[in-house]
Order: C-alpha cells, then sequence, then structure tokens
C-alpha cells in the first residue's frame, strides 16, 4: 500500500476523533453552563 495514502487515512481518522470528542464534550457542558446561568442569574437560555 502506498505509504502516502496511508499517512493520509490516519491524520484524517486523528482529525475526526478529535472532533467528534470536541463535539461530545462541548454540548453538555454549554447546555449546563446555560442552566447554571439561568438558576443563579435569570438570564435566559437563549442569550
Amino acid at each position: 500500500m502506498n505509504i502516502g495514502i496511508l499517512l493520509i487515512a490516519v491524520i484524517g481518522g486523528i482529525v475526526g476523533i478529535a472532533s467528534t470528542l470536541y463535539l461530545l464534550f462541548s454540548f453538555p457542558a454549554i447546555i449546563i453552563w446555560k442552566i447554571y446561568r439561568k438558576i443563579t442569574k435569570g438570564i435566559p437560555l437563549t442569550k
């Protein structure tokens, strides 16, 4: 197998895993942060 294609596949896989992990942790963190601000400061969830 060509080493160039293998390298591109590995880099693409790493980038895909990194973006999936980012979304996995960022969405719940933002939702929890907005609920916290709503309870403590009365800021609307849409702001």
